[in-house]
């Protein structure tokens, strides 16, 4: 008899994704959905996170939202425990502030490890609880970058965050693998949203950066959430602790 295929599916399952009311996290969240997860979008902003669901609505899926600043460890923690658990986390809130080192404020440190790094400890902490609580095999997926594998100019402090992440992910592989849950990253290279408008506005950016991609374009959300589905679901039962690269072979020079 033949090996079965693994399931893509995530028919039962419920995800949480921060960052939920655009770009590489609304479409994920959209992805999951169409995977078959019912899917409750985080962000701050109440109207963005209504419009969202909305539209996942309108192809189908089931979704639900929370108005809800991650950077707040306190609310995070209460309100993960109220509306969990859940099955499945995806980590996607996140920000940068390209600058010189030299120019880089304190503000700007602070804005950038409050919601790369620390936001990504409070909700993946709170998120654990629950399975643990629950004895869920779940799966926690952060969206990483290339620049959490490489250096750049003008992101020391991104790259600073992106590298915490890899390291917290890889010491919580350890950790809750045991109870079968596991943790991964993807990172992806530069990918078309409207984060990134401004950047590619940006006179000789857009060359500066297919350059460095073997593929020699960026990238586009739907290239980020087949991998996110992947490590969703029972296709990826065996991978924890790692970096799914997604850079079109920027890390690969």
């Amino acid at each position: 008899m033949l090996p079965r295929a693994p399931s893509f599916s995530l028919n039962g399952k419920t995800a949480l994704i921060t960052g939920g009311g655009r770009g590489i996290g609304l479409a994920a969240a959209a992805a999951l959905a169409q995977a078959g997860a019912r899917v409750t979008l985080v962000a701050r902003s109440g109207d963005e996170l209504e419009r969202a669901c909305g539209l996942i609505g309108e192809e189908g899926g089931k979704s639900d939202y929370i108005a809800l600043d991650v950077t707040d460890a306190r609310a995070v923690s209460a309100t993960i425990d109220e509306r969990g658990p859940y099955d499945i986390l995806v980590n996607c809130a996140g920000t940068n502030r390209p600058k010189p080192l030299i120019d880089v404020t304190d503000e700007d440190i602070d804005a950038i490890i409050d919601l790369n790094v620390k936001s990504v400890f409070h909700v993946s902490r709170a998120v654990a609880k629950g399975m643990l609580r629950a004895g869920i095999a779940g799966s926690i997926i952060s969206v990483s970058s290339q620049m959490g594998h490489v250096g750049s100019p003008k992101r020391t402090v991104y790259c600073a965050s992106k590298h915490a992440i890899e390291g917290m992910t890889k010491a919580l592989a350890w950790e809750l693998g045991p109870h079968g849950i596991r943790v991964n990253t993807v990172c992806p290279t530069f990918i078309e949203t409207a984060f990134t408008a401004s950047m590619f506005d940006a006179p000789g950016f857009r060359d500066w950066v297919t350059q460095r991609i073997a593929l020699g374009r960026v990238g586009r959300v739907e290239e980020v959430t087949g991998a996110i589905v992947f490590l969703a679901s029972d296709a990826s039962t065996l991978m924890t602790g790692s970096a799914l690269m997604l850079d079109g072979g920027w890390t690969a020079a």
